[in-house]
């Protein structure tokens, strides 16, 4: 592996709740010392959806930040009583346990988890609040499975530009580490780095396939997908691509 002083620069283009945390278990692995820019691409826009007023036998969260808009509409009476939560993965289902929910995780991806909401055979409905860009239509698919569902809006991903230390440390020639955890993200940054004028030697990290396809424009040096889709198997991915980098 490279040395700890050649070790390539870090952007991370999370949101900054969840880039704080990345950039933690990046210096855990990798040292202190590292270089690491945040720059958001998407910060959240939480909005009040008309729920129905029916009782829910449990919420659905595929992300943090649904969770998060949970706790902005908990005092809506279709929401009082539930108290059961199914999560895409470990950290969503960490925040809806936070949020004094009982959560369960699938573990994985959005595939996982309509797997696992179908092998418990639910009775009555079920609620997804979401974001506004999705990736598939989960609800839809549960419906079509017969698992009663109903679908709700919390909150709006708007993009950002990169800041002007991201443009720095992307106009350079150094070699930059990129890791990539959604399509969306992947696919804002490539519109920011076809309209600036970029040269840093990119090394890509995506956390799956679609992520990947998202990013497959780009003139990356080297892109790897991460075995899983979660942090700890990103920072995996990120410690095999520094052993084959060039020099930062």
């Amino acid at each position: 592996m490279a040395k700890q002083s050649r070790l390539p620069s870090f952007l991370l283009t999370r949101p900054a709740a969840q880039a704080g945390r990345f950039a933690a278990l990046l210096r855990e692995r990798f040292g202190d010392d590292i270089q690491i820019v945040c720059a958001p691409l998407l910060a959240p826009r939480f909005l009040i959806p008309e729920i129905p007023q029916r009782p829910f036998h449990a919420l659905i969260f595929t992300s943090e930040t649904g969770v998060q808009g949970f706790q902005r509409l908990s005092a809506d009476p279709a929401l009082a009583a539930v108290r059961v939560a199914w999560c895409v993965g470990d950290r969503t289902a960490q925040a809806a346990t936070e949020a004094g929910l009982v959560a369960h995780s699938a573990k994985g991806d959005v595939l996982a988890l309509q797997r696992a909401l179908l092998a418990q055979r639910h009775e009555g409905p079920l609620l997804y609040l979401h974001g506004q860009n999705q990736q598939g239509d989960l609800a839809q698919a549960l419906l079509s499975a017969g698992l009663e569902t109903v679908s709700a809006v919390v909150y709006a991903q708007k993009p950002c530009r990169l800041t002007p230390a991201a443009v720095d440390l992307l106009s350079s020639d150094k070699t930059v580490i990129l890791p990539l955890f959604s399509p969306r993200t992947a696919s804002i940054f490539v519109s920011e780095w076809q309209e600036t004028e970029l040269k840093a030697r990119l090394l890509v990290v995506a956390m799956s396939d679609a992520v990947a396809q998202a990013a497959g424009s780009l003139p990356f040096w080297k892109m790897v997908v991460a075995q899983r889709p979660d942090a700890a198997a990103m920072v995996k991915a990120i410690a095999g691509l520094i052993a084959t980098a060039p020099d930062a």
